[in-house]
C-alpha cells in the first residue's frame, strides 16, 4: 500500500511538473510571438491634441484589440528622428513608425541600412521597398471645411495659414479654396505659409493681419503654429476651423469645426493586416472621405440647421462618388 502511495504521489508530482511546463511554454510563445511596434512620435510629441495623440490612440486600440506590444520616442528626449528610430530598431520591434512627412528623410536614411526591418511612413510617400506609405486625401477633408467656412462668413473673406509652402500643406489650401468657392465663388480666401509648425505666437500674429483685413473665418494647418491662430479668432470673436484632430477645446468659442485626419484608423487597419496576414500591404495605403480617413468634427459654436447639414452631407458624397474636383 504504502509503495503505491509512492508511485501515485510521485505520478501526480509528475504531472503537476508537466502542467507547469507546459504553462510556461505556452506563455513563452505567446510573449515571442506579439507583434511588436516602435513609433517615432511628430515634433511636437505626445500631448499635441494633433497626429500624436491620434497615433498613441490607434496603438492603444491596436494592443487592445490586435494583442501588440508598443513603444515610442519623442524628439525632445532623442534630439534626432534618425536616433529614435535606431532605437526603435534596436529594441527589437517588428514594425517601425515615422510619423508625419518630416521623418520621411531620418526614416528613408534608417530604412537603406536596415533593408529587412519594415517601416511605415506616416503622411508623406517612400519608395523604398521595406517602407509602407499612408497618406490621407487632405483635399477632400478640407473642401468640406471650406463648405462650412462659406456658410459661416458674412464678410466673403476668409483666410488660410498652411505651416510650410510644401505639397502637402498646398493640398490643404487647394481642397480649402475649391470648397468656399463651390459655396460661394465671390468669396476670397487669403492664404499665407508661416514657414514653422512649432509657433503660436507666429500663427497669433498672422491671423491678427487677416482679421484686421476683414477676413472673419480661418482655416489652419500648421501644428502649434495654428493653435495661435485658433486662440486670436477667440480673442477676436471670429470664427476659426481646426485640424487632424478635434481641436474645439483650443478655443470653445471660435472652433467652428475641425478637418481631421484619423491617424489611429489608418495605422489600426494596416497593423490589422499585419497581424492577421503577417505582412505589411505594400506601396501606399490612401485613404480619404469614403475609407473614414479624413473627415470634420461635429460643428459647434454656430447655428447650423438641418439644411446646411443636408447640404455639406451633399457635398461629401459627391466627392465620394468622384463627382467633384477637390484639388
Amino acid at each position: 500500500m504504502k509503495q503505491q502511495r509512492r508511485i501515485w504521489h510521485l505520478v501526480i508530482a509528475l504531472l503537476v511538473i508537466l502542467m507547469m511546463t507546459g504553462c510556461s511554454t505556452k506563455e513563452t510563445v505567446t510573449k515571442k510571438d506579439s507583434i511588436k511596434v516602435g513609433i517615432m512620435l511628430s515634433d511636437v510629441g505626445l500631448g499635441d491634441q494633433s497626429f500624436s495623440d491620434s497615433a498613441f490612440r490607434g496603438l492603444m486600440k491596436a494592443r487592445d484589440e490586435l494583442g501588440i506590444i508598443f513603444d515610442y520616442r519623442e524628439l525632445k528626449d532623442t534630439k534626432t528622428y534618425e536616433q529614435g528610430l535606431k532605437e526603435l530598431i534596436k529594441d527589437g520591434n517588428d514594425v517601425v513608425i515615422g510619423l508625419g512627412f518630416m521623418v520621411q528623410e531620418d526614416l528613408e536614411k534608417v530604412a537603406k541600412q536596415y533593408p529587412k526591418q519594415r517601416f511605415i511612413l506616416v503622411d508623406s510617400v517612400s519608395d523604398l521597398p521595406n517602407v509602407t506609405s499612408i497618406t490621407f486625401k487632405e483635399d477632400e477633408g478640407s473642401f468640406l471645411a471650406g463648405v462650412v467656412a462659406a456658410l459661416v462668413t458674412k464678410t466673403n473673406r476668409l483666410g488660410f495659414i498652411g505651416g510650410a509652402d510644401v505639397p502637402l500643406i498646398r493640398k490643404f489650401a487647394a481642397g480649402f479654396e475649391k470648397g468656399v468657392h463651390a459655396v460661394k465663388p465671390s468669396a476670397s480666401v487669403h492664404i499665407v505659409y508661416a514657414g514653422d509648425f512649432g509657433n503660436d505666437r507666429l500663427g497669433a500674429q498672422i491671423a491678427r493681419e487677416m482679421f484686421d483685413q476683414k477676413s472673419d473665418v480661418v482655416y489652419t494647418a500648421a501644428g502649434f503654429t495654428g493653435v495661435g491662430a485658433l486662440r486670436e479668432a477667440e480673442a477676436r470673436g471670429v470664427y476659426a476651423i481646426g485640424v487632424d484632430s478635434d481641436q474645439y477645446f483650443y478655443a470653445e468659442k471660435a472652433v467652428v469645426t475641425s478637418m481631421v485626419k484619423n491617424v489611429d484608423v489608418a495605422l489600426f487597419r494596416v497593423l490589422k493586416q499585419y497581424v492577421e496576414k503577417g505582412e505589411l500591404p505594400t506601396g501606399t495605403v490612401q485613404l480619404g472621405l469614403a475609407e473614414n480617413g479624413v473627415g470634420l468634427a461635429p460643428i459647434r459654436v454656430i447655428p447650423w440647421d438641418d439644411q446646411k447639414q443636408q447640404l455639406l452631407e451633399q457635398w461629401k458624397q459627391n466627392i465620394v462618388d468622384g463627382k467633384v474636383a477637390t484639388k
